[in-house]
């Protein structure tokens, strides 16, 4: 079987290719790569897979079964075309099986409902696709949290407008454990899973990275308002807006649903017990 994991220089893409090869099984692994020597350190074949460019993707593709589709980074709009490419390349290109994956979180009213709503038309185009294929809604990851430490600690603890509300966060480990058996296993066809480990406040949050870090980090809830406003200070207000939109979505519980992962992975998600005692050793 000969597996396809485009965007494989991303972070997520890259570390889908290193749970494949060390799944094994005879399964042959191409990576793609809209800037190929970006991925050439993961030892595998890389072949270019500019989303813009339907054509190249449909030769990137030839010989291949199975294609994971990470999902872009671009504008909404501009993301549907660029998924459709791959998916429509994909299919002219003779494979079998596709693998997407997407994203939790609100479907509306919030500022992170329009990428929501275009990770959900992606999915409508993937099941139409005549393709076999499954559904990854991937959870929040947890390490950009982890590489915040040392802004938190500077701003004396984590302040946004998630409340009360439990997210399910993952990692991108797991997560790619969780596609490369998604990718190999026929079982999982036609199936749409939530991917994420034990959804966990942001209170609590803050006390596992106090006790992996030894630091002494309290959460500090602020209106969707206030957060929205501060987010934008910092990172402009595209990208602002949008990490406001993911928090509200936390607080309103849109974040918070039943995860799969175990079905998806054939094992139980990491703990956050096991993972925050890691990072502590």
């Amino acid at each position: 079987m000969k597996v396809a994991v485009t965007a494989a220089s991303g972070q997520l893409g890259s570390s889908i290719v290193e749970a494949l090869l060390a799944l094994g099984g005879g399964t042959e692994v191409v990576g793609l790569a809209r800037t190929p020597e970006k991925a050439e350190h993961l030892g595998v074949e890389i072949r270019p897979g500019d989303y813009n460019e339907r054509d190249v993707l449909e030769q990137s593709l030839q010989g291949v079964d199975a294609v994971l589709l990470v999902s872009g980074m671009d504008a909404p709009n501009k993301r549907i075309e660029q998924h459709r490419n791959v998916i429509e390349a994909a299919k002219s290109a003779g494979v079998t099986k596709i693998v997407y994956t997407s994203v939790q979180g609100a479907e509306e009213a919030t500022d992170f409902s329009p990428i929501i709503q275009s990770n959900r038309q992606t999915e409508q185009d993937v099941r139409e696709s005549g393709m076999a294929w499954v559904i990854g809604r991937n959870g929040i990851y947890v390490e950009p949290d982890v590489e915040y430490l040392d802004s938190y600690k500077a701003a004396g603890g984590i302040t946004n407008c998630a409340g009360d509300g439990r997210c399910g966060y993952t990692t991108r480990p797991e997560l790619a454990y969780a596609y490369a058996r998604m990718l190999t296993e026929d079982a999982h066809n036609g199936h749409t899973y939530n991917l994420h480990g034990e959804a966990i406040t942001q209170y609590q949050l803050a006390a596992y990275l106090n006790l992996a870090f030894g630091t002494n980090l309290r959460y500090t809830p602020m209106t969707v308002e206030e957060y929205r406003a501060d987010r934008v200070a910092e990172l402009g207000e595209f990208m602002g807006t949008v990490i406001a939109g993911i928090y509200e979505g936390i607080r309103n519980g849109e974040a918070d649903h039943p995860s799969h992962f175990t079905q998806a992975a054939g094992r139980d998600h990491m703990s956050w017990d096991e993972y925050f005692a890691g990072l502590a050793g």
